[in-house]
This record gives structure tokens, sequence and C-alpha cells, in this order.
């Protein structure tokens, strides 16, 4: 793989604009090329055929002698190319490169080149500084938590021994002082000076200094001060030894992070939390896991921060040599002196910083265990398994198999010209059809991944998957297949048309088939075991359970981004209703029942159809309680459109003969789909903006084809107002009034797919835009600052 392209996969999305712009550069260079190709193709045949006639130096090199002087005026001084000085810029320090060679002939092409090559370093440069500048601060914040959690955990596990413990390690050090006393009086110079720096060690616990002298030489006033110093440095030097102060927790509250929809009421009431810390062991738990969580956070920013220099140092030398080998000039070696002392190569805080969380992570968090903590802080990449691809495969195969078995069978008997495919349409189609539409979302989905890995996009950033957990798009197809095919095998096996002449009903096993595989899923889902990718399901419950408690949960992207999908699904959750019916009160041995009639059915359809609707709502309403934002209330009013809109063309479907509700439809579902389209277009993706670098679009776009965004803008228009074919009353006449239904549903979860991608494409250049690469970690702990100024 070339530079260019490794140099692209490896950069952190989020802060891709802050990286060196190699591509460019290397299009400068390329000018540069092309001007000597074009320029100048005799001279560099004339130099290389003058070296013919030069006097030849010999088979064996000559050694220079040492006693020969020397010019004051050194070769490289003589044939310097580039100097490069520092300048101050903005309030910042930044570096700025004279190129001596500007007058000879395209020299203009390799000045111009230079001061593009300054600009991206100055940009690299500072933006490292920034960074940096700010893992700092955290540090200080979190070297203040971790002080308070040792004080806490010191309160929990031994709140009333710790000064007995304080006597016995003030009597041990006086004891080792004793001993090292003696064997320094009888001790070598080495060994007094090796335990004299033990000793140092141990009374101010850090790790043992770098940089001393190695030959250990030291008088002897040294050994006396130590020893004679002992008892009155004790209590200062011990300082370190001790956990943090108690006394700190006397200005410390609690941080309570944790939503529940008893804090939510609580806020809505103003009812004030309780601040004050529990000393238990539960609390200290809690307080452990949080805080351990922000320290794995901080550590991978500061991974981040390192690759992130190390690329770009490896791109500016990169980027050099390329210079030097068109140019046949020696600049790199100046340019990359000034790389490395500048402060992108040569400050080391965040090398420094890594070392000390990990050794604080090992020791607070991992036991001492180092392989185990460094497990936690460095996971390892998701490796790609040949099995998840075999098994996909497999079941592709299944599904087109099954497929086409289906096909024969109803094509061998005639299936749908029997009598029996109407009431097999109006029973059993609509059973079967909802693994249908969720099979067609997760395949919608997966090429979503697939799309969103080709160009970049940091879904699992975004969404707030757990490192290592998030699932691939072949993953999510190995899980559609194998669903399709249960479903399939399902469907083939019940075919019958007719019933049993013998016992005059339907086979009771193959009518309870449809049931069962519902039920299998849904254990499946809340299967408790770690397999079929538990943490997955589990995400996924628990936004799905967010979503249903919607306005008392803190509302979050997975959140309200399932609650789109799930408005998208309607018609899954009237199939889901209509297995309640069928199988509750239906006879399904006969394939009969009165669903279509019932008040109760014909009521729960409105309650079905508002669900998502509602959850949507409420989500929005939560956010424009929380943030005060007036466009959260535009967007609730969005969805209340849509909500009266599928409610009354509900209430027509069940009720076709009164003109009113026909009326109603069809003005609701104009607005609804009118406000919609310019909700999706507009805010969702980002785009119809007149004064954008690209005209009715926007400024940055991923996909290098802007016809690709005019067609999803007409399709998305397209798909909005399909749904008016429920007023419209079309019907064809060879399909059945059920497969109609199903084709417009899956054309609704076709236009969900579609607008999954940009609106997560222009979330993720907002990302960008506010170079956000970490989410904020919540912090257990409160401190009082104006107390700690005070101190």
């Amino acid at each position: 793989m070339k530079f260019g392209k490794e140099f692209m996969a490896q950069m952190v999305p989020e802060w891709q604009a802050a990286y060196m712009d190699y591509n460019f550069l290397k299009m400068q260079l390329k000018e540069i090329q092309l001007f000597q190709a074009r320029g100048r193709p005799e001279a560099h045949l004339v130099k290389q055929k003058s070296t013919l006639y030069r006097a030849f130096s010999g088979l064996i090199p000559r050694q220079k002698s040492q006693r020969q002087p020397t010019s004051l005026s050194s070769p490289d001084e003589e044939s310097q190319v580039i100097v490069v000085n520092s300048v101050a810029e903005d309030g910042s320090m930044g570096y700025e490169t004279r190129f001596l060679m500007s007058e000879e002939e395209g020299g203009e092409y390799e000045l111009v080149f230079f001061r593009r090559l300054d600009d991206e370093f100055n940009k690299v440069n500072k933006f490292y500084r920034s960074k940096v500048d700010e893992v700092l601060k955290e540090a200080d914040v979190l070297t203040k938590q971790m002080n308070a959690l040792i004080a806490f955990r010191i309160k929990v596990e031994n709140p009333n021994g710790w000064a007995d413990r304080s006597n016995d390690i003030n009597r041990l050090s006086t004891d080792v002082a004793a001993s090292w006393a003696t064997l320094s009086a009888s001790a070598p110079s080495g060994a007094r000076a090796a335990s004299r720096r033990v000793f140092k060690d141990f009374l101010l616990d850090v790790e043992p200094t770098c940089g001393r002298q190695p030959d250990g030489s030291s008088n002897g006033e040294d050994d006396n001060a130590i020893h004679q110093n002992v008892e009155e440095k004790k209590p200062n030097n011990f300082r370190a030894t001790r956990p943090a102060p108690l006394q700190v927790l006397d200005r410390l509250k609690i941080n309570n992070t944790l939503e529940t929809p008893r804090s939510t009421i609580k806020g809505f009431l103003n009812v004030p939390n309780r601040t004050e810390p529990n000393f238990n062991k539960e609390s200290l738990k809690k307080v452990e896991e949080r805080l351990k969580r922000a320290l794995v956070v901080f550590y991978n920013k500061l991974r981040l921060l390192k690759s992130y220099s190390f690329l770009n140092t490896l791109a500016f030398s990169k980027i050099m040599k390329k210079y030097d080998k068109i140019t046949s000039r020696d600049a790199s070696k100046a340019y990359l002196k000034m790389v490395d002392n500048s402060y992108l190569g040569s400050s080391d805080e965040v090398n420094r910083l890594m070392e000390r969380v990990e050794h604080t992570f090992i020791k607070h968090f991992s036991n001492g265990n180092r392989s185990k903590g460094m497990r936690i802080l460095r996971p390892k990449a998701k490796r790609e398994q040949h099995r998840v691809t075999f098994f996909m495969g497999f079941f592709v195969g299944c599904t087109a198999a099954l497929v086409l078995a289906l096909i024969l069978i109803a094509r061998a008997r005639n299936l749908l010209d029997n009598p029996g495919a109407t009431q097999y349409m109006e029973t059993m189609f609509p059973l079967y059809s909802l693994f249908g539409f969720v099979v067609l979302h997760m395949l919608m989905y997966a090429a979503n991944i697939y799309f969103w890995r080709r160009y970049r996009v940091n879904y699992a950033f975004i969404f707030g998957f757990k490192q290592g957990t998030e699932l691939g798009y072949r993953e999510v197809l190995l899980l559609s297949f194998c669903l399709a095919t249960l479903a399939l095998a399902s469907v083939v096996s019940n075919l019958d048309m007719e019933m049993d002449p013998k016992t005059k009903d339907y086979k009771a096993l193959t009518e309870l088939i449809p049931l069962a595989l519902v039920v299998l899923v849904l254990i499946i889902f809340i299967y408790p075991f770690n397999i079929i990718y538990r943490s997955s399901r589990f995400f996924f419950l628990t936004c799905l359970f967010h979503c249903i408690c919607a306005p008392l949960y803190k509302v979050t992207l997975p959140d309200f981004f399932l609650a789109d999908q799930l408005t998208s699904q309607l018609q899954s959750f009237r199939s889901l209703e209509f297995y309640v019916c069928y199988y509750g009160w239906g006879d399904y041995k006969l394939r009969q029942n009165t669903c279509s009639t019932s008040d109760v059915f014909r009521a729960f359809s409105f309650i079905v159809v508002a669900i998502p609707y509602w959850c949507r709502l409420f989500q929005c309403l939560r956010r424009l309680f929380e943030e005060k934002d007036a466009m959260q209330g535009y967007n609730a009013l969005k969805y209340f459109s849509a909500l009266v809109a599928i409610s009354v063309r509900t209430a027509y479907s069940l009720d076709r003969g009164k003109i009113n509700w026909n009326m109603m439809a069809w003005i609701f579902s104009i607005i609804a789909a009118i406000y919609g389209t310019y909700w999706d277009l507009v805010f969702d993706w980002g785009l119809l903006q007149r004064q954008s670098k690209n005209r009715w679009l926007r400024d940055k776009l991923l996909l290098p084809y802007k016809s690709v965004y005019f067609g999803a803008m007409a399709l998305n228009v397209l798909l909005r107002f399909a749904w008016l074919q429920t007023v419209l009353n079309f019907q064809v006449s060879f399909l059945h009034k059920e497969a109609m239904i199903t084709i417009f549903a899956s054309l609704e979860i076709i236009r969900r797919g579609i607008w999954n991608f940009f609106r997560l494409e222009n979330e993720h250049l907002n990302n960008v835009g506010a170079y956000r690469a970490f989410k904020s970690v919540p912090l257990p702990f409160n401190y009082d600052e104006d107390e700690d100024k005070d101190d």
C-alpha cells in the first residue's frame, strides 16, 4: 500500500482536516516535476554526458589527511537550499522557510511549495499543541478525582484503622533508617550511594529517578545529612506514602449523572437530588467504574494524539524526500531538523502522561496485574472472522434456494389460482410479511455500514458502541439471511391452500410455525448468555426501552435514531397486532378470524401505529425542555403532523365509506409529506444550501459524485409521497391488497435506509467541523473549587 493511502487509513476521521494535506503537496511536487520535464529536457542529458569526461578517481577510495586544514565554510553551508526560521504569528510560534534558490529557472514553483509546506506544518503544530494543552488540563482534573477516590476508598474499607496503620508505617521507616545507617557505616562508597537512592525512593514513594551519575561517588557529608535529617524530614517525606487526606471528602459531592425516570420526575418538579456521598461498598464500586471508564477514554485520547504526531512527522519526512528526489537537492535534512526540534517532534508530555495513566490504572483498577490492565487500556482490534463470511455465504445460498423452491412450488401447484389463495393472503401472508420487513431493514442497515466504512464515517463513535463490539456489515448480513432462511423455510412448509378432507381443518403444527418463529426471535433477543452478539442485543434493547419510556430518559442519538427507524416499520407493528388477534381470538386451525370487524382491534389499530410517532414526539419535547432549542419544537411539530396523518389514514382505511375521512386524509397526508421532506433535506441531511461551494448541496461532501445527492433527494421526495396510495386506493388487478400494502411498506423501509446514510454523514461532518473525536465522560466527584483556591 502506498503511503498516501495508508496515511488516509490511519487518520482519526474527526481530525482529518487537521492532518497534513499530503495529496495537495504531492500535486505541488508534480507541478515542479512537469516544469522540469518541459523546460529543461536537454540539461539532464548534458549533465549526465559531462560526467564521462571527468578524471577517474580510482577503484580504491583515498583517505583524506587529518592534517589537511578544513575550510571555514563547509560544503553543506555552500550548498544550502533553505533556511527555516521561527516567527511569531497570531500569538503563537510558527515557522517560515526561506528558499535560497528562487532566482533559478522554475524557482517560483519551489517557492510556492515551501509556502504551502509551512502552512501545513504550522497548522499541524498548532493543532497538536492545543490538544496537548487540553489533555494536560484534563489530567489535572483526573488527578483530583483520583485523590478523592483514594480518600473515599480509605473511608469505606478502613474508616477507623488508618491512624494505626500510619503509625506502623512511621515505625517501619524509623527501623529502615536505623538499618540503613548501620549498613552505610561499613559499606563501600558505591554501595552507600545505591542504598541511599533506594532509601530516598522509599521515603518519597516515587519511581527511581533517572539521569543520576552511575559512578555513585559522594562524600560523607551527604550520608550524615540524610542520617541527621531523617526525623526532621520524615513527616513531609511520608506525605506521599499516605493516601489522599480524608479532609478532601469534606468538600466533595457526588455527580449524579445516572438518568432514571425518578431523577427525571425530580428534576421536572425541582426536587433537589442527594449529592452527599454514601460511604459504602456499593457506592465505591460505582465510583470506581465511572473513574475507570474516564481513564480508559483519556488514555485512548493520548494514543490518538501520539499517533497524530507520529503520522504527521512521517508525512513531512516522506514529502521532503520526494522533493529531494525530484529536484536533486538536499533540503530535507534542514527541514526535518526543524520538525524534530518543534513542539510536534520534541514534546514528550503525551508519552509521559501515557506512562502515568498506565501505572495508575494497573495499580488501582487491575490489582497490579499489568497484562489485565493493558488489555482494558489497549483492546485488540476487531478481526474479521472467516467463519462469519462462510456462514453468510451459506445462508445466502439457502435463501436463494428457498426462494426458487417457493416459486417452483407455486407454479407447479398453481397456487395463485387456488380458491384458498385469497384466504391465505388475508391470514398467513400478514404473519410472514413481518419477517420480510425486518430482513429488508437489516439488509439496508448492512448496506449503510458498508458505505459508512468505505467513506470513513465513524458510525461506531456516533452511536456510542463499545470498542470492539460493533457489528460489521458481514455480521448484519449473516443475521439477516439466517432469519430469511428460517422465515422462507416456514413459508415453504406452510403452503397448504386446502383443508384436510378428513379433519376438515389445517394442520395445527404447521399453522403454529409463524408464532413459534416470533417466539424464537424474542427468546434470542433477551437471552442473557454471551452468544449471538450479546452486547449488540442488549444495546438494542436498552435503546428500545428508552424509546418506549421516551420522556423519562435523557435523549441520545442512538435513542432517537432507533425511534426514527420504528416510524418506518408501521406495517410491522400492524403485523404484530394481527399475531395477537389471530392466535389469541381467532381459530387458526380453520384460518378464520374476526380481527377486521372487531371494535377492539380497530381501536388498537390507532394506538399501534401511533406508538413510534408518540415516542419520537416525546423525545423532541424532552430535548426542547432540556436544551431550550426552538428547533426541537419545530421537529416535534413535524412528528405531530405525521401522527395526525397516520391516524386519519388508518381511520380512512377502516371506514372508506365516509367522504370526510378521505378529505382529511388527503390534507394531512400532503402537509406531513411536505413538512417531513423539507426537514429531511435541510436539517437531517444539511442540503439545499444556496450559498455553499456545491450549489444546493453543502460545503463538505463525502461522496465524490454530486449527482448521487440530487438523485437521493429526488428519490426521498418520491418515496415520501408513496404512502398517498392508501388515500388514492390505488390497486393493481393481478395483486392482492395485502401484496400492495407490503410493496409500499417496503418502499418506505428502503427510503429510511437511504435516509440513514446521509443523516449519519451529516452528523459525522458536524463532528469533523468541531474536531469532536471523543464523547464526554461524566466524572464521579465534584469539588468545591472556591475552597480549593483558598487552601
